[in-house]
């Protein structure tokens, strides 16, 4: 009888799992069981593995083989067991020395022909190897990617199990993984202007506040005036992340399958899912307990447009990450935590026809049709809007006259001197995560606040984002207290209801 053990992973939200995958050749009739709670995705691999081999001019042995995903108590989806399974097989079968086989982790998919093929997960994966002071096989594609994980890392990134084979055998040595000598000047691609913005100044101003304090933001007006332009350039006034944030979203969106070419997340992330987006595909879920639009916007920027048109149980779902900062899913199967502290920027039209308080375009059902369209959106939902701005159109007739306006470069300058400020007064938190307790706050700029949400009637979540956008724009004034006038103008934002002109 012969054991062999490789190390596998399972994933639990953004945390790998490692897993022992125990091969066993014993005597008895010719078979491949798979044991240790495994779903169908992993069940699979017997052909998978078995085609591999046969790829290799090599047949599974005539006995009773046993593999056992330990501990069995853990759920293993997904078919990135088949490389570990392949390698702890051919460890039983003498092909592969054991102690080579049992100082690496694997994870891979297997084609039919041999080939291992990309998966998710690779870097939380390769995090757990490092933690366990082992190395890791992946896919050739995924080297890279890997390599993120730290240069102490010992990778073998195959393009197939015969070349790994091989590489045991000392009969082919694999390249070592590198990472590149110099990386794009913009690894996520061009970023949009601000000065391509023409005139809208007080739509560019809370655009501002709203990236210098983390705020969320919703923009009411007519179709064409410009909202989603503004929505599509609030990344670039964006701080670029830090190596903690970069390693936390990269990971997420390695868990999704969702880093391209193995280069991590550099900037602040920019989803922007259509209105007729699901609820699990916005907070995550399914069967398969899988980042959703939350997750992958975490420290960047979810942008909803046509807000009313998403549906009521989608955005009822955003209030609890919009509070906490993380989504929790619970299923009969799982119970996992994925990381959800983002930034969140809604648009809409006043009504349905989106021409509320224009008397040449109105429909005739106004202002009715307006008080219905808003209706759609909870009372609640609306209390957690830091900002709401009413974004006016700009006639074509002054559009070619305008100037341009500041460059996102020179505002995102002061946006960055705002949040460095904010990050040393409050121990590496922004305003809007932070409690209004650690604000310095002049009292008549305390006492006007009050009396400003004793006539607008906030909840006490409205009175602490007020509180929270005032020592915004303090900071952008580079102001170390809260002034009166500062609590004026957040006031101003939160005057602006949609249901109102």
């Amino acid at each position: 009888m012969s054991i062999s053990t490789v190390l596998g992973f399972a994933f639990s939200g953004i945390e790998a799992i490692p897993v022992r995958v125990e091969v066993q050749l014993a005597s008895g009739l010719p078979s491949f069981l798979i044991v240790g709670l495994a779903d169908k995705a992993v069940a699979e691999a017997r052909e998978r593995v078995r085609a591999a081999l046969s790829a290799m001019g090599l047949a599974l042995p005539p006995k009773r083989i046993v593999v056992n995903l330990a501990p069995a108590n853990i759920v293993k989806e997904g078919s990135h067991f088949d490389l570990p399974i392949a390698l702890a097989l051919l460890t039983a079968m003498k092909l592969v020395p054991p102690e080579d086989s049992g100082r690496f982790g694997a994870i891979g998919e297997l084609s039919l022909d041999g080939r291992i093929n990309a998966v998710p997960g690779v870097l939380p994966a390769a995090i757990c190897a490092v933690e366990q002071s082992m190395g890791l096989v992946c896919a050739a594609a995924q080297g890279r990617e890997a390599r993120w994980a730290g240069d102490a890392l010992d990778i073998l990134a195959a393009d197939s199990l015969l070349a790994l084979v091989n590489h045991f055998s000392g009969e082919q040595v694999l390249p070592s993984v590198e990472l590149p000598e110099r990386l794009p000047d913009d690894p996520d691609g061009p970023r949009t202007d601000l000065a391509d913005v023409r005139g809208m100044e007080t739509a560019k101003r809370a655009l501002e506040i709203a990236a210098a304090g983390g705020h969320s933001l919703l923009m009411t007006g007519p179709p064409g005036a410009g909202k989603s332009m503004l929505a599509a350039r609030l990344p670039s006034l964006l701080p670029d992340l830090d190596a903690e944030e970069i390693l936390e979203i990269s990971r997420i969106h390695s868990v999704a399958g969702h880093l391209p070419m193995g280069m991590p997340i550099f900037r602040p992330p920019f989803r922007d899912p259509h209105h007729s987006t699901s609820q699990v595909a916005l907070v995550g879920g399914s069967s398969r307990v899988r980042p959703g639009e939350v997750s992958l916007a975490h420290r960047g920027v979810l942008f909803l447009d046509e807000l009313p048109e998403f549906s009521r149980p989608a955005l009822e779902a955003l209030r609890q990450p919009i509070e906490t900062g993380t989504i929790t899913i619970a299923r009969a199967s799982a119970h996992v935590t994925f990381p959800a502290r983002f930034q969140l920027i809604a648009a809409m039209n006043p009504c349905r026809c989106g021409y509320l308080g224009d008397a040449a375009q109105e429909c005739r059902k106004a202002p009715r049709c307006g008080e219905d369209y808003v209706s759609r959106i909870s009372g609640p939902m609306l209390d957690r809007m830091d900002m709401t701005v009413h974004v006016e159109p700009v006639p074509p007739s002054q559009l070619a006259g305008l100037p341009t306006g500041e460059t996102s470069a020179v505002v995102a300058a002061r946006v960055a001197a705002a949040r460095g400020r904010q990050k040393a007064r409050q121990n590496g938190l922004c305003n809007t995560e932070a409690s209004p307790d650690l604000f310095p706050t002049a009292a008549p700029a305390r006492d006007y606040a009050v009396l400003v949400a004793e006539r607008l009637r906030l909840s006490a979540r409205g009175f602490t984002r007020l509180l929270r956008v005032a020592r915004t724009i303090a900071d952008l004034a580079g102001h170390e207290e809260t002034a009166q006038p500062h609590v004026a103008e957040a006031a101003g934002y939160r005057l602006r209801r949609p249901d109102r002109r």
